[in-house]
């Protein structure tokens, strides 16, 4: 009875018996969609391991959680230890944030209220207002930083996917530990992955204006204090 609420399954009037439901159609072709990125991500992701000689990882957003969709390693002894298909609590990594500075302020409060920024490192944000800052300046410069917010000796540069209608639909980041990412780096380090994650966008049918500095023009209203 529950499955057939939720329209898992349905029941035939005629004889009674259940069949699938429209529902699980649904979640079918989100599936396929997901798959569908991760092949078209695919040549970008390989090209930013070329050209920066540090992980590379596609992400998408699932609740409060980022999922590692894919991973590219260069020919390095040491690399990054994630998985695909591993989560991580969004705030604290930059593909994460890359995403949630293109959500609505609701989306964004939920987000942070499932985990309620409980610090991973010491150099994680556990401020709400400090994180909202954080998003506006996402927003501005085009790109995240974890700056060993989720794990000690590791920092990451992420940039957000957009889709064909605006929509954050993933992230795309490099990842190095923090003896070869140096802090005053990132920002030159996010320059070949901002180029791959708009041209990605592209390839998926967004095709917007880009402003002075480069960034995909958002049509989001613009952080605030109130919303802070």
């Amino acid at each position: 009875m529950v499955l057939e609420q939720q329209k898992y399954i349905e029941k035939n009037p005629s004889d009674g018996r259940y069949r699938l439901g429209l529902k699980l159609f649904e979640l079918g072709r989100k599936a396929v969609s997901r798959f569908d990125l991760r092949e078209k991500s695919r040549p970008f992701l390989e090209r930013l391991v070329f050209e920066t000689g540090e992980t590379v990882h596609l992400c998408i957003l699932d609740g409060a959680e980022v999922v590692y969709m894919d991973k590219v390693e260069p020919e390095r002894s040491v690399r990054m230890a994630s998985r695909i298909g591993s989560r991580t609590p969004a705030y604290c990594t930059s593909v994460g944030k890359a995403i949630m500075a293109y959500l609505s302020a609701p989306q964004v409060e939920n987000i942070l209220r499932v985990h309620g920024l409980k610090p991973r490192t010491q150099h994680t944000i556990h401020s709400v207002i400090e994180m909202k800052n954080e998003l506006k300046k996402v927003r501005e410069q085009g790109f995240a930083v974890d700056n060993e917010e989720n794990e000690e000796g590791v920092r990451c540069v992420g940039c957000v996917v957009r889709g064909a209608t605006g929509e954050p639909v993933a992230a795309i980041s490099v990842s190095g530990p923090a003896f070869r990412v140096a802090a005053n780096k990132l920002a030159d380090l996010a320059r070949p992955v901002k180029t791959a994650a708009i041209e990605l966008s592209m390839e998926l049918g967004f095709h917007k204006e880009l402003d002075n500095n480069h960034n995909i023009k958002s049509q989001m209203v613009p952080w605030t204090s109130a919303q802070a």
